[in-house]
């Protein structure tokens, strides 16, 4: 079984992320929609080769349906369809997974004459992350595949091979967002990566846990929660998509609700089998 969670730059119109759930066929386990953020995340999982059939259909209904010059959210994003990641969820398939990737990015070159950039492991041996992607697209970093310039309407696209992540957030009250930026500071390292947010009238610190064996989303929580100022509260803990059973199982069970954690929030769950 493999994982996509593909990051589509929508997150308001129903009629058109209805469209878009129904393209990802029986693949399609979650959706989450965040309309300040103005963004939504697709998680698909299935067989090899079922999943790349829905990948490709929701991704084309995304290039048909969208155009990426009326977009306006605050999350940072450079493509309608903005990331596009693989993930073996069992580790020692990881080398489909990059096959899976490198297949899906010439793809999309070819098919809709978009700039992808590939991140995760690539044939020079070496390793490129999705922030270094973020930071020197069309700078540092040209394209791999397709032209050299985004399209108007499309953007970009990041396709990458990656371990499992879990991505989760943080809403806090009494805070302003130069505070949540100095606390999303002090909780990013190397298994955690931490963005804060102004969220209309609110403030996030939007974290992703690269590395589930070396953070957990207690110990992010009971840091944030020490560096809050006299009067601020941690308002509620969203997870965004699906986590590992063993993730979600490592916590307290009367945490989970804190946390923003339950059963049927892992991929186990969804998928109806053990993986």
């Amino acid at each position: 079984m493999f994982e996509c969670v593909i990051n589509v730059s929508e997150g308001r119109d129903e009629a058109v992320l209805g469209d878009l759930s129904a393209a990802g066929g029986p693949s399609l386990r979650d959706r989450h929609s965040d309309a300040f953020h103005h963004r939504s995340v697709f998680t698909l999982i299935n067989d090899r080769d079922r999943l790349v059939r829905d990948v490709r259909t929701l991704i084309g209904a995304a290039y048909q349906r969208l155009d990426l010059a009326d977009h306006q959210g605050v999350h940072p994003r450079f493509g309608v369809v903005d990331v596009v990641p693989f993930v073996a969820l069992e580790r020692a398939r990881a080398s489909e997974a990059v096959t899976l990737r490198d297949q899906t990015a010439n793809w999309i070159a070819a098919a809709f004459a978009v700039p992808v950039f590939l991140y995760g492991p690539l044939a020079d041996g070496s390793l490129r992350t999705l922030p270094e992607v973020r930071r020197g697209a069309f700078a540092a970093l040209r394209p791999d595949l397709g032209p050299d310039q985004p399209s108007p309407a499309r953007g970009s696209v990041a396709v990458g091979a990656r371990p499992i992540l879990v991505a989760w957030n943080l809403w806090l009250d009494g805070v302003n967002v130069a505070q949540a930026r100095s606390m999303a500071s002090a909780i990013r390292r190397p298994a955690v990566r931490a963005l804060a947010f102004e969220v209309g009238d609110e403030v996030q610190v939007s974290c992703n846990i690269v590395d589930t064996d070396a953070a957990r989303p207690s110990e992010l929580y009971d840091q944030v929660g020490s560096l809050l100022p006299a009067g601020a509260t941690i308002r509620r803990a969203e997870l965004v998509g699906l986590a590992p059973a063993s993730l979600v199982t490592s916590e307290d069970r009367s945490r989970w609700a804190q946390l923003g954690l339950s059963s049927d929030s892992t991929i186990e769950a969804r998928c109806g089998r053990q993986i």
